[in-house]
């Protein structure tokens, strides 16, 4: 029988005693696989209290669906598990296969700790550090300053390079970018830059580049610019882009069709290849 056309709409609760990041990281991945079926969340950070418990079951109760949590406390999670039973209701504990994993592979017991993976730790503070370093050296600011870089992006407007520097300063990385621009040569420093640093093109196809830069213009409710979308001058742009990458013999990603996470996960690749 063939698949229907239409498209399915199902409710699901995201339970959390912390930020809840993981429960939607993971509800994202799972939800791509299904093209027909979209997902109406209903979300609940931070729940530590029966009380707050309380609220969580009279939302199950008011819109069935599935019941998706991450709580560390037994005792919540029990009460959660026996409602959910009792109405029938589909539930995951998302982390338990890992957690269990783990701790059959070490050997020890886990600590059952709540938002353990956001303690106020030196990592944390190497990702604060690392956010402060992107926003510094966005769009070619404190261009010096990008010798102590661990990557720095370079390509023309529209590449997506500023949320791959913060997806990047997110896991603790220093990155900088550089745009370039029409009619501007690029810093001298970049061709010092890239013989001691991890720099890395962003390339992307002219048609691509045109459709993005027409839907922000679209967005912003401004008025086309020539220059901006004419198909010649961003193939030229484009073109220039390109040679200069291979001129500096860089790392090159295509982000025509890519999203932030699959080029910085490229990115991250090459860095670890570089730091073997």
């Amino acid at each position: 029988m063939p698949e229907t056309s239409i498209r399915v709409y199902f409710n699901v609760h995201l339970v959390s005693d912390s930020t809840g990041e993981t429960l939607n990281a993971m509800l994202r991945a799972a939800s791509a696989q299904f093209e027909k079926a979209h997902a109406i969340e209903y979300n609940y950070y931070l729940v530590r209290s029966d009380r707050q418990l309380e609220r969580v079951f009279r939302k199950i109760e008011a819109h069935p669906g599935v019941v998706w949590f991450t709580i560390a406390d037994s005792e919540m999670r029990i009460k959660l598990e026996k409602f959910c039973r009792k109405l029938n209701v589909p539930m995951l504990p998302i982390l338990d296969a890992s957690v269990m994993m783990l701790s059959q592979h070490l050997g020890l017991s886990a600590s059952d700790k709540v938002a353990g993976q956001h303690a106020l730790n030196s990592e944390y503070f190497d990702r604060i550090e690392a956010i402060n370093f992107a926003l510094t050296h966005d769009d070619g600011q404190s261009i010096e300053g990008l010798a102590s870089a661990d990557v720095v992006l370079v390509g023309v407007s529209r590449t997506s390079k500023t949320p791959t520097c913060i997806y990047l300063a997110n896991r603790g990385l220093r990155v900088g970018n550089i745009p370039l621009v029409p009619g501007v040569e690029p810093p001298s420093f970049l061709e010092e830059l890239a013989n001691t640093t991890l720099v890395v093109g962003l390339r992307i196809s002219a048609e691509r580049l045109i459709q993005i830069r027409k839907q922000r213009l679209i967005t912003l409710q401004e008025s086309p610019e020539i220059n901006y979308t004419d198909e010649e001058t961003v193939r030229t742009e484009v073109f220039e882009a390109n040679r200069l990458f291979q001129r500096l013999k860089i790392p090159i990603i295509d982000v025509s069709r890519r999203s932030v996470e699959e080029t910085a996960a490229s990115i991250l690749n090459t860095l670890s290849k570089q730091t073997r």
